[in-house]
This record gives structure tokens, sequence and C-alpha cells, in this order.
């Protein structure tokens, strides 16, 4: 139970609670085995008038009746006391298990880019879902049958032993082998669960996959393949959990066997006995079946709890597994740093280290606040990675990036990020209302925010012409949008937030020309006073920038004005000849 450690900091946030629990626990299992000992004195009642004992009939039924009134009343308090025990201790479960989620979730948060695209979405989601699932288990039910088992344990144990020392021993004779059988079978119970769990995390990233790409399965017609291979993976999980069943069924017959030798031998020696004499009152006998039958189900439910511990230990490992990782990037700036724009990258180098490949090599450029800088270069010249660097999603390599003339290291992670506006080249808008898509930027922004920052991104138009406008819900991803309009939406998203840095990847390239164009001249107005990156594959869209640089392989190959780079020989001129002519046709 290593892994579970963990959540002793929460056992201790609910320590009253569970207080609170163990002795309702205590009240509830004390009533409930003051039952079996009035049953005793009602079957003492009878003996004594079958032997003559009692001969008025009268007082005979006064105290049968006595009896099962207190049996009724004993009966009424343990179930009411159950229910309060039921309630705290499964309440606290979901408080934990709101906590744990939490946790996680907002540790994943704080982990880097990097993290994510070494991890898949299923196998996240599983951890947070599933797994977090399974601990509650632990948490809630397992712990409060352990209390309820433990405590009826002492109880009806610690009173047999006042009645009948020696038939208690015979009674519970049993139970060591039951321990040894618990122990031999909750290690296979372990690694059968932990196999379960990472099937489990296949076959939810292989559904949210695809799921997300649905249209490239249909359109390739991978369909039964799809199916094919979701079977597969289906039925190996399936025999994974049947595996785990297989060992898990032998707790309960196991559970029943020991229960019916501890009857027998109650029936046997304690038969014996009153025989000789040992016991006084058939009664007695009685109420040890009956206290017998009465630890049937907490002896039952030990196997069931070890079941349960056992996933949760193998859940919480992989919870854990991504707890222990320490986000690349982190923020050790606590004093705030107002960012205004002047940039500067110093013989700057990086290298991705999932796949070792080197984008940027020895890069130096400067930009002054307020000022636009384009980049333009080949598919994999190193231009998205530029924008990267610049938000921290990474750290460089080599070298160093300085932001008002501070290293970005040095700076507020958040401060830098609160002032930057980005648009990735690929569009990502949420299952939401396009208002607050927009309003992602800014979410205390005003309605007439949203609508200019819709007209400046060129999308007013399309919004109003749906049949909820801006209250219109998009699809996963936005698929009720085109490409283009995706990437005005994502526009509006970053322009709305008013930033100090403005950040275009390769934005403008799915609408149309006499779009960008307006497009362009709105952002010429708005970045006047912001550093503005852009990032294109068209000179049309970068020939307004202050400066342009032109990169192949990670290194700078041009750097200059429009004008200046169509006065010499090179790429930026060659595109422009070629994007001209292919405009002209």
């Amino acid at each position: 139970m290593r892994a579970l450690r963990h959540l002793n900091k929460y056992f201790l946030k609910y320590k009253y609670r569970l207080l609170i629990g163990l002795v309702i626990t205590i009240i509830a299992r004390i009533f409930a085995v003051a039952v079996p000992k009035f049953v005793g004195d009602s079957v003492e009642i009878v003996e004594q008038y079958l032997n003559n004992s009692i001969t008025n009939i009268d007082d005979v039924k006064t105290g049968l009746i006595t009896n099962i009134l207190f049996i009724f009343g004993s009966v009424l308090i343990a179930a009411f006391f159950t229910f309060l025990m039921r309630q705290t201790f499964i309440v606290v479960s979901r408080f934990i298990e709101f906590d744990l989620k939490n946790e996680v979730f907002q540790h994943y948060q704080i982990l880097s880019l990097n993290f994510y695209k070494k991890n898949r979405t299923g196998d996240l989601m599983s951890r947070i879902s599933e797994d977090v699932s399974k601990v509650r288990m632990y948490v809630g039910p397992a712990i409060m049958y352990s209390v309820n088992t433990i405590t009826l344990f002492v109880v009806v144990i610690g009173y047999m032993i006042s009645i009948a020392p020696q038939l208690t021993l015979y009674t519970i004779a049993p139970l060591p082998i039951l321990s040894i059988s618990i122990y031999k079978l909750s290690v296979a119970i372990h690694k059968r669960s932990t196999i379960v769990q990472q099937y489990l995390s296949k076959l939810t990233t292989f559904t949210q996959e695809s799921f997300s790409g649905i249209s490239v399965i249909k359109a390739y017609g991978i369909e039964p393949q799809t199916l094919e291979n979701f079977t597969d993976l289906s039925n190996t999980s399936k025999e994974k959990n049947i595996d785990l069943v297989k060992v898990q069924a032998l707790f309960f017959p196991l559970m029943v066997l020991l229960i019916g030798v501890s009857n027998i031998l109650v029936i046997y020696i304690g038969g014996k006995q009153y025989i000789d004499g040992t016991i006084q009152d058939l009664g007695v006998i009685v109420e040890f079946i009956i206290f017998v039958n009465m630890l049937t189900w907490p002896v039952a439910t030990v196997g069931w709890v070890t079941s349960i511990i056992q996933q949760a230990e193998a859940s919480q490992v992989r919870i854990n597994e991504f707890l222990s990782q320490e986000p690349e990037i982190t923020n050790s700036i606590t004093e705030q740093t107002p960012i205004t724009g002047n940039i500067a990258f110093d013989n700057i180098s990086f290298t991705y280290d999932d796949t070792n490949i080197t984008a940027l090599k020895k890069m130096s450029f400067e930009i002054n606040s307020g000022q636009t800088i384009a980049i333009i270069g080949k598919t994999g010249s190193g231009k998205s990675t530029i924008l990267d660097l610049l938000g921290r999603l990474y750290d460089v390599t080599d070298g160093e990036i300085r932001v008002d003339g501070k290293p970005i290291r040095k700076l507020n992670l958040v401060n830098l990020r609160e002032s930057i506006g980005y648009v990735p080249q690929d569009a990502f808008l949420f299952s939401d209302s396009i208002r607050n898509n927009i309003k992602f930027g800014k979410t205390e922004a005003t309605e007439a925010e949203v609508i200019e920052a819709a007209k400046n991104s060129a999308v007013h138009k399309n919004i109003i012409g749906f049949s909820k406008d801006y209250d219109t819900v998009l699809g996963e991803r936005g698929i009720t949008l085109s490409g283009g309009q995706k990437q005005r939406v994502s526009i509006a998203r970053a322009i709305i937030k008013n930033p100090s840095i403005l950040l275009f990847d390769d934005c403008l390239s799915a609408v149309d020309t006499e779009t960008e164009e307006e497009i362009l001249n709105n952002l010429n107005r708005i970045s006047k006073n912001k550093t503005t990156f852009i990032v294109s594959h068209r000179v049309s869209t970068a020939r307004n920038a202050d400066k342009i640089i032109v990169l192949d392989e990670g290194e700078i190959i041009q750097q200059g004005t429009h004008n200046q780079l169509l006065d010499v020989e090179g790429y930026y001129k060659e595109l422009y000849l070629k994007q001209l002519s292919e405009k002209e046709i």
C-alpha cells in the first residue's frame, strides 16, 4: 500500500468527519450485537418454561414480548446509525475523489507541452477518471467496511469470550487460514489489476482517437478495419478482466466454506459443552450461531475489500507516475515583470528531445516594441518553433532570448503569457458558443468588444448569418465552421485580449486573398503599438512588416524589409515572383 500513502493528506484533511464515522460505526455495531443477546434470552425463557422453572405462561409471554420489543428497537437504532455511517464515509470518499481529480487536473495543466507530446490523451483521461474512481472505492467503501468489520469483530468476539471462552476459540479457529488465503490471492489480484488498468487506458485512447479522427476514417473507408482493431483490443481487455475475475471469484466460496466450518464447530463443540454442563444455557449456543452468521458478511467483505485495495493500489501507482513528473518549464519569479515587447534572439539553438531534430541553429535577430516581424520559410524550417520559444512552451537548448532586456527565464511566466496573444497554425476551438470562444482571450469582455474583435478578424458577417449568431454552439474542435472561419475566430480571440505581443502562426492560410487583405489592414491598425510576429508562406502577408527574416533548415538565410529583399537574388524574390505569377494566372 505504499502508493496509497499519497492519500494520507486527504485523510488528515477530513479527520474529524472520519472520527465521527468511527464513533457512529461503534454505536451501530453495539446495538447490532444486542440482538443475539435478546434472542438468547428468549430461548432461555422458553427453556425455563419447558423445565418448569417458570410455570406462569403470562410471564413467558411478557418476557418474549419484551425481548421482541428490545430486538425491534435495537434493529431500528442499528439501522439508523448504519445509515449515518454510510453517509459519513461515502460522502468523505466523494470529497477526496473531488480533491484528487482537481489535484491531477491542476498538475496536468502545469506540465510542459513536451509531456503531452509523449503521452496519449486517452491515457490521460483514463487516469483522471477510471483510476481515480478505483481509488475512491478504497477511500470510501473499502475503509467503511474495514472499520465496520474491525468494530464488529472487536465487539462480537469480546462478548463471545466473556460468556464462553473455549467455544469462542473453536469458532474463530478458521480465521488464520482465511488470512493466509487472502494474502496469497491479494498478490495475484494486484498484478492482474495493473494489467487491466493498462488495457483500459489503451481502449480509451483508441476510442478517443477514433472519434476525433472519424472524418478521416470515413473518408478512407476504413470503418471495417477500425472495428476489427477495436474488437481485437476489446477481446484482449476482456480476457485480462476475466483473468482478474477468476481470482476474485475464489474469495466468496472460501468465505462461505470457512463460515460453514465455524457453524459446524459451534453446533458440535457447543452441543457437547451443553451436554457436559460447561455451558448452562441453550441460548448461548443460539447466540453463537447468530454471531457466526453475523460475521459472515464482514468476513466475506475482507476479500472484497482486499480486492478493492489492490485495484486502488494499481491505479494510484499510475496516478503517482504522472504526479511525480516535474514540469520542464517552471515559474521561479514571484515579482511582477510587466512586458513592453522588445525582443532579442541571441545565438539561439533548439533541439526537440523527443525527435532529436534541431529546429533552430545559432539564430540571432532583434525587434523593438511596436514593430512587426514576418518569418518566411519552407515547411520544417523552424518558423513555428520561434513562436513556441517566445511563449516559453519550450526552453532554448543554447543561447538566450531576452524580452525587454531581461532573459526570458527571469520573467514572471504568468506575466509573459498574459502579454501574448497567440493564434496557432491549427486553430483550436472549444465545444462552446462562438461568443465564449472569442471571450476565451478576455473572459470579462463586453458584447461590443466581442463584436469589434469579430469585425477586425473579418468573421462578423459569417457569424450573424448563423441562426443563433454569436450563441451558435460549435462542435468538438469547431468542426461546424470552415477552416477559414475557424482561423478568423481564433484571430478574434487573440486580438480581443489586447496584448503587447501578437503571434500569428500562418493563421491566414485558409482564407482567400480578398479576406486576407481586409484582415491584414485591420491588423496593421490594431498592432501599431504591439510587437507582432507573423509566420506565413505568402509574401502578401509579410510585405508590410518592419523586418522580414527568411529561414531554411533552422538558419536565417535572408533578412531585411520587403523592398530590400526584392533588390537581391534569393529565396524571397523567387517566392515573390512565383506567387505574383500565380495571382496573375
